[in-house]
């Protein structure tokens, strides 16, 4: 297990190959508010791996919340992220598609994967955001699913994929997330008005034909862009976006939706797993 421990701030076929079902959004809601109930300033700066994790949590900490088994939270207030994606499946790098990573917050260390159609040189392409999902506690655009998905995106819609990451939490209270969501495609802006471009834009992208899209949690954050950025997105000139893909997108509550009250007990996040 790898990752960082920050200090708390007071804090369809390609959506089936992600997410599995509908339910996926809904669990994260209960567990990303516990960890506020738990620990309203109680959160750690740490850095831990599998090596020394038994050395430098406290000895008496046990773990009080967990996520797919890449997320614990402990007693002490400790965070251990695992470096490896709760998804256990092959990336299909077939070669038709080009990927690289950018960063686009140096600040806060984050990064964005391009993607886009090998021997794409000759034409412009529209461009497609991808917000990951998560419940804003887990995921990356490197775990596997993520990467598979974008990959089918560029393929088959022919598109140049953006996909960021964002500060998770419960280290990150939003809306970090949406702030980084912002951040992202402002990054953007700066590449089109840019005299030197990165080069993998620069010949085939259509700034004024813009998507942004999400699933889960980074749906909720598509949903913030459009508020954000209103109709035509007039400050993101000479960008355009020309519309939002909100794919099963988290909007929790305090009341129980009707998926969450009649889900089936096998689903992949069935209402045991949403009130845990």
């Amino acid at each position: 297990m790898a990752k960082q421990i920050s200090k708390n701030k007071k804090t369809s076929s390609l959506l089936n190959s992600f997410t599995g079902n509908a339910f996926f959004h809904s669990s994260f809601q209960s567990l990303f508010l516990s960890l506020y109930q738990i620990f309203p300033n109680k959160i750690k700066h740490r850095v831990t791996d599998k090596k020394n994790m038994s050395a430098t949590l406290d000895s008496e900490a046990t773990v009080v919340e967990e996520c797919r088994g890449v997320l614990h939270v402990y007693s002490d207030g400790s965070i251990v992220r695992s470096s490896r994606s709760s998804f256990s499946v092959p990336v299909n790098d077939d070669g038709t598609v080009l990927w690289k990573d950018v960063v686009f917050n140096s600040a806060h260390d984050l990064q964005l994967r391009l993607y886009k159609p090998a021997g794409s040189s000759g034409s412009k392409l529209p461009i497609f955001f991808y917000f990951h999902g998560g419940g804003f506690c887990i995921g990356s655009r490197t775990w596997p699913n993520c990467q598979n998905y974008c990959f089918q995106l560029a393929s088959q819609l022919r598109v140049i994929v953006v996909s960021p990451d964002y500060r998770l939490a419960p280290e990150n209270r939003l809306p970090h997330a949406i702030e980084d969501g912002f951040t992202a495609v402002k990054w953007l802006q700066a590449q089109a008005v840019s005299e030197e471009p990165d080069p993998w834009l620069s010949h085939v992208a259509d700034f004024s034909r813009v998507f942004i899209s999400g699933d889960s949690a980074g749906g909720n954050i598509a949903h913030h862009l459009a508020a954000g950025l209103g109709f035509g997105s007039p400050k993101l000139a000479p960008v355009r976006v020309r519309g939002y893909v909100l794919l099963a997108p988290f909007f929790g509550g305090t009341v129980r939706t009707k998926s969450e009250a009649e889900g089936p007990k096998d689903a992949f996040l069935n209402l045991e797993l949403i009130d845990r």
